[in-house]
């Protein structure tokens, strides 16, 4: 019984979303939610600024995006859909 509920497991696949529950998907806009630093560079990204052309990674906690030319993973919860 137990190797019937790990197959079920594996197949289930978990979507990545924002902080309101939206599913994202590749090359998606998405707005800051809050303002924060981004560690190692002099970057500040304010609150309500849009980042476009994101991709998804492997875990559906985190995003990769581009802003001023810097690659970035972003965590989904302080971003939402635009």
């Amino acid at each position: 019984m137990y190797l019937k509920y790990f197959k079920l497991k594996i197949n289930t696949i978990i979507d990545t979303t924002d902080s309101k529950w939206n599913v994202l998907k590749d090359r998606d806009s998405v707005v800051f939610t809050k303002t924060m630093k981004v560690k190692g560079t002099q970057i500040n990204l304010k609150k309500g600024t849009k980042t476009k052309n994101i991709r998804l990674t492997n875990s559906p906690e985190v995003i990769d995006a581009k802003f001023e030319g810097t690659s970035l993973v972003l965590k989904t919860i302080f971003k939402k859909k635009k």
